[in-house]
């Protein structure tokens, strides 16, 4: 998961908290916005989206949140999850380091479709 060192994310983590990053949501909401964030194609079953939500609770990525979007509309009992300041500064080294990532592509002038895959 994350550290206070430089650890990566898994993607399944950083996609949860990209979701949450624009405002609390419960798990069928971080999975649609998953998918709309992915255009697509990434999408989590629940397996993963809970077993990640699970531990980036326990690792205070995350935080259940007592907002409700609209008592009269929603299901009393989803449980919506917000990102909580542990989760910002992961989020922020993480999209750091990939920003070094793309950097370094761009100076060395590496390209996907420039790369040469031997076979």
């Amino acid at each position: 998961m994350a550290n206070k060192n430089k650890s990566t994310l898994t993607p399944a983590v950083l996609h949860i908290l990209l979701a949450l990053s624009n405002g609390d949501k419960h798990g069928y909401g971080i999975m649609k916005q998953v998918e709309s964030d992915s255009n697509g194609k990434v999408k989590m079953g629940p397996g993963t989206l809970y077993g990640s939500i699970n531990r980036m609770i326990e690792a205070g990525l995350i935080i259940e949140s007592d907002k409700k979007i609209d008592s009269n509309l929603d299901d009393e009992r989803r449980i919506y999850y917000k990102i909580s300041g542990e989760g910002k500064k992961a989020l922020e080294a993480e999209l750091d380091r990939y920003r070094e990532v793309v950097s370094v592509a761009k100076k060395i002038n590496i390209f996907p479709e420039k790369i040469a895959y031997e076979s």
